[in-house]
């Protein structure tokens, strides 16, 4: 049956506004990623905090941001992806107002948990939802909605303008405001049911699981060790070039240019992976730049002069911004669609654990070791196993009759 007259909003006009509003929430939501980072320098000053103690808002954001995407993706399953966001609004409404009086840095942690619950519904949830409402565009949609990459680029600017005259406290009440005023009105714009949500039993999903020998639960696993290894190989370098270009005499300033490059770089990936994978799948999409990733942080090794080093912050950012949104559109392709919300949340909770271990492991190596050498071979001996379980899905993947033929 054509797909049209199965659901004439699939790859439609509608479908496309709604990757628009989408990608507006994104921008928006994401800034609970990316706050905490860029007023930590302030936080530490004014609580009179070591370092260690000024990097737990972090890392409650992050397990915030974990817990986020599981249950709210298990909720947008069942109920749509609006009342998640009016959630997640709420959420970063409240977090960032109340944070921005707090005394006390272990409140301002417990409060930063809230603000990366809310900015969880911006990412796995939201992705999930828009895969149901493209086909042919799928990857496009998926990869353009995850408007973390967006923020990143927008915010800290943004952030900078109050805090170097305001400072950090009425930012963040300026922030949870701007949540308030932007996200409702859009969240409310996207209240139209994906096309599976209460269709009668027996319905026909908008595209048919890809056959594959592994059950469900399997494949999930997988996936889910998959997403820590490609994680704790990109964490090594995201989280430590700027400290590898101290090490190397280069200063602050260059590491942090690096990584910016990194992120520019992972826009045009993101993009460019899901062009890709509308037309090769996602396995492979994940694979080419699981593959290319891999190649570059070989190439960290040898080439540590200044130009070189650009180079390869730069090509590494170009190979691993579409690996996350690729776990997506796979589990879209292979799993049911009404079960797409929470399984992509595992996924993404898998990715967080990678990135907060391979962090850490990559710095306990440098400590023991004393050179950053051996991290970078850990990240590629993680980045291996996400090879191998990528060419494993391949491997069981049944192939249609027709191909067969």
């Amino acid at each position: 049956m054509p797909q049209s007259s199965r659901h004439p909003d699939i790859d439609g006009r509608y479908a496309w506004l709604r990757l628009i509003l989408s990608i507006l929430i994104g921008t928006i939501g994401s800034v609970g990623m990316w706050s905490v980072v860029v007023v930590l320098p302030e936080v530490q000053a004014e609580f009179a905090v070591d370092r260690a103690s000024a990097s737990l808002p972090y890392t409650m954001t992050m397990v915030g941001f974990a817990i986020g995407n599981v249950w709210l993706g298990r909720f947008a399953d069942r109920a749509g992806i609006v009342v998640p966001l009016l959630l997640a609004t709420a959420a970063l409404f409240l977090g960032y107002i109340a944070a921005a009086v707090v005394t006390s840095i272990w409140l301002f942690a417990i409060l930063q948990a809230l603000v990366g619950f809310g900015a969880a519904a911006t990412f796995g949830p939201l992705m999930a939802d828009l895969s149901h409402w493209f086909d042919k565009r799928r990857g496009v949609a998926v990869a353009a909605a995850s408007g973390n990459y967006f923020g990143g680029a927008i915010w800290p600017i943004l952030m900078q303008m109050t805090i170097t005259s305001e400072g950090w406290r009425f930012t963040y009440a300026v922030i949870g405001i701007a949540c308030l005023v932007g996200m409702l009105p859009l969240a409310l714009m996207l209240r139209r049911r994906a096309p599976h949500v209460g269709a009668p039993a027996g319905t026909p999903q908008v595209a048919p699981p890809r056959q594959i020998d592994l059950s469900p639960r399997a494949l999930q696993l997988l996936l889910a060790i998959a997403g820590i290894g490609c994680c704790m190989a990109m964490a090594m370098p995201q989280v430590h070039i700027v400290a590898y270009c101290v090490d190397l005499g280069f200063g602050v300033a260059r590491g942090a240019e690096m990584l910016a490059l990194m992120l520019v770089g992972g826009v045009f990936s993101r993009l460019a992976s899901g062009f890709l994978a509308d037309y090769i799948g996602g396995v492979k999409t994940l694979l080419i730049g699981s593959v290319l990733q891999c190649l570059a942080l070989t190439a960290y090794i040898p080439f540590d002069g200044l130009a070189s080093l650009y180079i390869v912050s730069l090509v590494f950012g170009l190979s691993q911004g579409g690996i996350v949104p690729a776990y997506a559109i796979i589990i879209r392709e292979y799993l049911p669609a009404h079960e797409a919300g929470q399984r992509v949340g595992l996924v993404i909770l898998a990715t967080i654990v990678g990135m907060a271990v391979g962090g850490w492991m990559s710095g306990w190596i440098y400590d023991v070791t004393g050179s950053y050498a051996a991290a970078f071979l850990n990240g590629i001996g993680w980045n291996v196993l996400n090879i191998a379980i990528m060419l494993l899905i391949l491997w069981r993947t049944r192939l249609p009759r027709a191909a067969t033929a």
